[in-house]
C-alpha cells in the first residue's frame, strides 16, 4: 500500500471515528503512528543511501590498493629480471636503484590504503546495522498501524493495545541506533 492509499484510509477511518466518539483515541494514536513510520522510513531511507556510497567509496580504496600492489608486483619483477644479467652496467644500476626506491614507496603508499579502506569498512558495517534497525523498526511501526485500524472496524480495544505495544517496540527497535557503535 503506497503512502497515498494509507493516507486516504487514514482519513476514512478518522470520519468514522468522529460518528463514533470512543474510537476517536484510537484514530489520535493511528495519526502519531502514521508520522512515526513516515520519520523511521525517512531516517531508513537516509541510512540505506549512506550505506550505499560508503560501499562505493570501499569498493574504489581497495581497487586503488589493487592497483598500486600491481604496480609494485611489475617494478619487482622488472627489478628481478634486471638483476638477472651478469656485469651491471651504471645505467642498469641507477635504473634498479630507482626500481627499489619505487617499490617502497608503493608499499609504504599500500599501507596507508589499506588502512583507510578498513576504516571505510567499518563505517560501511556501522551504516548497514544503522539501516537494519530503521527497517524493522519501520515493520513494527507499519504492522502497529494495521492492527490498530482493525480496532476501528471491529470496535474492539485489544487490538489498539496491541497496536500500542508495536508501536513501542518500533520506537525501542529506532532508538537502539543510538547505542551502536
Amino acid at each position: 500500500m503506497s503512502a497515498g492509499e494509507e493516507l486516504k484510509e487514514l482519513k476514512e477511518r478518522a470520519e468514522k471515528a468522529k460518528e463514533e466518539k470512543g474510537l476517536a483515541p484510537v484514530s489520535l494514536t493511528m495519526a502519531v503512528v502514521a508520522v512515526l513510520v513516515a520519520t523511521v522510513s525517512l531516517l531508513g531511507h537516509r541510512a540505506h543511501t549512506e550505506e550505499i556510497l560508503l560501499q562505493n567509496k570501499t569498493t574504489d580504496e581497495w581497487a586503488y590498493y589493487q592497483a598500486k600492489n600491481l604496480r609494485r608486483n611489475n617494478l619487482e619483477a622488472l627489478n628481478d629480471v634486471l638483476s638477472a644479467f651478469e656485469g651491471k652496467s651504471e645505467k642498469a644500476e641507477q635504473v634498479s636503484k630507482r626500481f627499489k626506491g619505487d617499490i617502497e614507496k608503493y608499499r609504504e603508499e599500500q599501507t596507508e590504503i589499506q588502512n583507510e579502506a578498513r576504516q571505510l569498512e567499518d563505517e560501511l558495517h556501522y551504516e548497514s546495522r544503522r539501516a537494519n534497525r530503521f527497517d524493522l523498526a519501520e515493520v513494527f511501526l507499519e504492522i502497529s498501524l494495521v492492527v490498530t485500524s482493525i480496532t476501528l472496524l471491529t470496535g474492539r480495544t485489544h487490538f489498539w493495545m496491541l497496536g500500542i505495544g508495536l508501536a513501542a517496540a518500533g520506537i525501542v527497535v529506532a532508538a537502539t541506533v543510538l547505542l551502536l557503535r
